[in-house]
């Protein structure tokens, strides 16, 4: 009797699968692109600094989500704004595999983002809305299911797609889900009352922050592009401009004296500066090397997708092994140890790629992928509960909504600061060697037929390629070492006794 009472009540489980069903589609389609990159930028005929805005617009779109959706879900119907967050995700998924140009591809991939955004904050805020008192954290278990198994399933079944049929297919795949969700939805899925119908959205602010992000990462953009002048005048434009949003947004926001999206007040208190700047770097430290790795396998060593993809498993197994240790230990030793050591085994598991070659063992790789999915798995997780330690209770859904924002810009600007090192190291290299490896032919004379030239062209792009992927790793490595400052500011179980 005890055990049927212990039960989590049948209509919540059925909630809590009804809302992993409708993140199905957004989850996996994050951690698939990424094996596409190289098709995609050969298909869509462009660059590594372009086709990286597909990854960049996609996750600075759920950073605008975050506050969107709050308003929406506060006044509106969550069930309504839920379908149809989950029917725009599979109209712009589809749009997406029709994409006929990288502006195309891009600008659908935004939208795709923007409802992303949308269905995965409302898994969390319509189950909150059902979870009987205090069994929240069973019902998350649940909804963690496609979070923790996406980095391992996502990119063998991407390339797969890619592999099998073409990268436009990554897309169709999302549409039958979709549906699938939305009939669950309309049939299986309760009704959620407005939860706030007086909350106003900040519009304002919400577009100067994105103003700023955007502003910023198009000028690191155009100033890698040109590897001679980095500070040209586009980069300037564009980074003047990013700037200046940011500076508007901090007058607007003592003018409104804190009533913004993002409170800068929230600022003040340590724990959230400290974890936020960690978080927001972290971003660049896990996921730029996340958009490097697929490349990495497939243009040194001449993987297919399926067989990149298949690389990556030993680190979304790390990652799935770390996830449910790391609530534990949080709880018994603090944010700030698990940080740190978490720092310690990424850093194990990441400087080595800054010296691999085209002739490194697999199994090496491997086994240092694994290491690296345990130190990234607990990495970020510590710091988002630190971020309510010191607020108010009535300051913490604010900074919930800031957290997630900076999280989410971070990601992007993860994707790409690495994307222009890797741009700017093969753009000012690759004449240099072409030149250098046509006289060292010449000197042996050999006779420079096209071919020949074909060759050693391939030669050099295969060297200077690698040469960038090493210096983007390096520059995630120097990042995780950045993230120990902040990271010393964070909770540990000794201040937890005193607070």
């Amino acid at each position: 009797m005890a055990d049927k009472k212990d039960k989590l009540p049948k209509e919540v489980t059925r909630t809590a699968w009804v809302l992993v069903i409708g993140a199905l589609a957004p989850m996996l389609d994050s951690t698939m692109v990424n094996i596409a990159i190289n098709k995609l930028q050969t298909d869509l005929n462009t660059s590594l600094n372009m086709i990286q805005w597909a990854i960049t617009g996609y996750v600075l779109a759920l950073a605008v989500a975050v506050p969107v959706c709050g308003y929406m879900v506060n006044h509106f119907n969550g069930k309504k704004v839920l379908q149809w967050s989950i029917i725009a995700f599979g109209a712009f998924s589809f749009l997406s595999g029709q994409a006929w140009n990288i502006e195309s591809f891009i600008a659908f991939r935004a939208v795709q983002g923007l409802s992303a955004g949308f269905i995965t904050l409302l898994m969390t805020t319509l189950l909150m809305g059902v979870a009987p008192k205090g069994r929240f954290g069973e019902l998350v278990a649940i909804i963690s299911t496609p979070i923790i198994l996406g980095p391992i399933i996502g990119p063998v079944l991407g390339g797969f797609i890619v592999q099998d049929a073409n990268w436009h297919w990554l897309f169709y795949v999302n549409v039958p889900v979709c549906i699938v969700a939305v009939l669950l939805n309309i049939f299986f899925l309760q009704d959620f009352k407005p939860m706030n119908p007086e909350s106003k959205l900040d519009w304002f602010g919400t577009i100067l922050l994105a103003g700023g992000s955007i502003g910023l990462i198009y000028g690191i953009m155009k100033g890698s592009e040109n590897a001679k002048n980095f500070f040209n005048s586009q980069m300037l434009i564009s980074c003047s401009i990013g700037v200046a949003c940011l500076i508007i947004y901090a007058i607007y926001n003592h003018l409104r004296h804190d009533e913004t999206v993002l409170p800068l007040r929230f600022f003040k208190v340590r724990n959230f500066t400290a974890a936020n700047v960690g978080i927001f770097l972290a971003g660049i430290a896990s996921n730029g090397p996340m958009l490097l790795l697929p490349l990495f396998f497939q243009n040194t060593k001449g993987f297919t997708a399926i067989d990149a993809a298949l690389m990556l498993i030993p680190q979304g197994i790390g990652m799935f092994i770390a996830r449910p240790t790391i609530g534990k230990l949080i709880d018994r030793i603090g944010a700030r140890p698990v940080v740190l050591v978490s720092l310690l085994i990424s850093l194990v598991g990441t400087v080595p790629f800054i010296f691999v070659h085209e002739n490194t063992s697999l199994i090496w790789l491997g086994a240092v992928l694994f290491v690296r999915g345990i130190g990234i798995g607990g990495l970020q997780m510590p710091m988002m509960t630190d971020i309510f330690i010191g607020l108010d209770k009535k300051d913490i859904a604010g900074a919930s909504v800031g957290q997630r924002i900076i999280q989410n810009v971070g990601s992007s600007f993860g994707s790409a600061v690495i994307s222009a090192v890797v741009t700017a190291v093969v753009t000012s290299e690759i004449a240099g060697h072409m030149t250098t490896k046509l006289h060292q032919l010449a000197a042996m004379h050999t006779t420079l037929t096209p071919s020949v030239i074909a060759t050693a062209k391939k030669s050099v792009e295969t060297a200077v390629t690698l040469n960038g992927y090493q210096m983007g790793f390096l520059v995630s490595c120097i990042v995780l070492v950045a993230i120990a400052v902040p990271a010393l500011f964070l909770s540990s179980a000794k201040s937890k006794a005193r607070g």
